[in-house]
């Protein structure tokens, strides 16, 4: 296995390649979770173009087995307050060092360690290189708690490349009101809203 840098991938073949190697990885996490994990072709090939972002990849021969986008630009990304790094980490923010993992998969039939472990060296040497603060996120069905999960690894991987700290961002949650199939009284069909909210 070797690893290879991109930036402004616009190879028609190296794309696809990419492609279906992030739609294999990505498909069980698109289906367990609610938010908009994964993207479409287009919107794949639209970050892979992009000279602010960094795409390592871990090759088997001619076979593309892990990758992850980096965004060296938050203002460029759709999933980032830019606002909020601003006022929370303004140097850091000025100095262009927040940084965002986009996304990491690694093909289900690799060896995932490996895959995982030569990934991390490269692209976190890199982060450490830079002195960024990389920002990710991870869906519940990979980090169910505050401790452990996805970012524990993240983080061990992390320290491989030297001293580092977990910063907990914050913790968003999804809910839905569900009124398939349920009757409406008429006594509170017609109730004012605020009746309604001073009975709740």
């Amino acid at each position: 296995m070797f690893v290879t840098r991109h930036s402004n991938v616009v190879d028609s073949a190296l794309r696809e390649k990419l492609w279906r190697l992030y739609r294999t990885a990505y498909l069980p996490t698109a289906e367990a979770t609610v938010t908009h994990e994964m993207l479409d072709q287009e919107e794949f090939n639209e970050q892979i173009s992009r000279d602010s972002n960094r795409v390592w990849v871990v090759w088997s021969d001619s076979l593309p087995v892990a990758m992850t986008l980096v965004s060296t630009d938050v203002r460029a990304t759709r999933w980032l307050s830019d606002i909020y790094f601003e006022k929370h980490f303004p140097e850091r923010y000025r100095a262009g060092q927040v940084h965002y993992i986009v996304w990491v998969v690694v093909d289900p039939a690799a060896d995932a360690k490996g895959a995982n472990v030569m990934l991390a060296r490269q692209a976190l040497t890199a982060e450490a290189r830079d002195g960024a603060l990389l920002v990710f996120d991870v869906p519940e069905v990979h980090q169910p708690g505050a401790k452990g999960g996805a970012a524990e690894l993240l983080y061990r991987m992390a320290k491989l490349v030297g001293d580092v700290e977990l910063v907990p961002l914050s913790t968003q949650r999804y809910f839905a009101l569900d009124f398939a199939n349920l009757p409406i009284s008429d006594d509170r069909q017609d109730a004012p809203i605020s009746e309604l909210v001073r009975n709740t």
